[in-house]
């Protein structure tokens, strides 16, 4: 797979510049909650056909290098 910043545009013209898919008006966000809602990637690219397998795979590589950037709070 290519990597995530192929795919991923932000662009402050966009969707108040939240993450979007090559620059469509789909956010990171957006197909994040499809997939957490329970939707497969079948069905996510059945309802929006600009969609690739690439581009769903791109948001949750996406998801976890943010997730692996966040700073962990020290544990008391």
């Amino acid at each position: 797979m290519s990597d995530y910043r192929d795919i991923i545009t932000i662009d402050p013209s966009k969707r108040g510049g939240k993450p979007c898919i090559r620059g469509l008006r789909m956010t990171v966000y957006d197909v994040l909650e499809y997939l957490a809602s329970g939707m497969s990637e079948d069905e996510i690219m059945a309802d929006f056909p600009e969609l690739e397998t690439s581009d769903i795979r791109a948001c949750l590589s996406f998801a976890a290098d943010r997730e692996r950037r966040l700073v962990s709070l020290p544990v008391e």
